[in-house]
């Protein structure tokens, strides 16, 4: 089972701020869309609505605590507010007018990428994606403890890089991975020109599923172009 990518879409009225969300969120796995204000936004959600919008306070014409109030008459799409004011009273109205969650401008994309998956698991509890625990091949994996739960029931935890690496491949299953993919989606950052290290971590979590690097039946090497995890990832409710 192959998952789709989540719809995200971005409203703010920064054409600089809409781009390098959208940069960083493509980079991470979700299918961006991009709207400067609430008409652009209406005119996408017309087509499809998204999984998840993320919508700037500050906006022209109506503003982002009005399309948060209009969005939730008639949808319960879940939404992260953005806002540049410091003012308290931005962030209890928006929660109080059905936002799932709210960040103050500036913020660390990676902070913004932590709460879009949080407000997703919270909102879709039953898709593999986001569940608790997760099956592949003969394993499990427990996203709360972090550990790896063999066919016997047997428990093993997984450090910090090889949990983080793990959960690229669950996310992207039957899905050729890059060297510079793996590592951009495991830590945040580019790869380094010429860096191997993926490689060195590929084998040992391969180590640790028990597999041998020459014969890896889950996670296979695709020669010239990455890696693939030849198994479908299934939430374990």
């Amino acid at each position: 089972m192959t998952m789709q990518p989540s719809t995200v879409v971005v409203v703010d009225d920064d054409a600089e701020i809409r781009e390098l969300l959208k940069t960083y969120l493509d980079r991470h796995g979700y299918r961006t869309q991009l709207a400067e204000d609430g008409d652009a936004l209406y005119a996408l959600m017309r087509e499809a609505t998204p999984d998840l919008v993320i919508l700037d306070i500050m906006l022209p014409g109506e503003d982002g605590l009005s399309l948060c109030r209009d969005l939730r008459r008639h949808d319960d799409v879940p939404i992260i507010m953005l806002t540049a004011s410091a003012d308290e009273t931005d962030r209890i109205l928006g929660l109080e007018l059905g936002a799932d969650d709210y960040l103050a401008k500036p913020f660390n994309p990676r902070e913004l990428l932590a709460r879009i998956k949080a407000v997703l698991r919270r909102a879709r509890p039953a898709t593999a994606e986001s569940a608790r625990v997760v099956r592949f091949g003969h394993w499990r994996l427990d996203r709360i403890t972090r550990e790896l739960i063999d066919g016997d029931g047997n428990r093993s935890s997984l450090s910090g890089a090889d949990y983080l690496l793990l959960g690229v491949f669950l996310d992207h299953p039957e899905q050729v991975l890059s060297r510079e993919q793996l590592f951009d989606l495991s830590r945040g950052r580019r790869a380094p020109p010429l860096d191997r290290s993926i490689d060195v971590h590929v084998c040992r979590l391969r180590q640790r599923l028990g597999e041998d690097a020459q014969h890896s039946q889950l996670i296979r090497t695709v020669r010239g172009a990455g890696y693939v995890l030849a198994a479908p990832v299934d939430a374990v409710t």
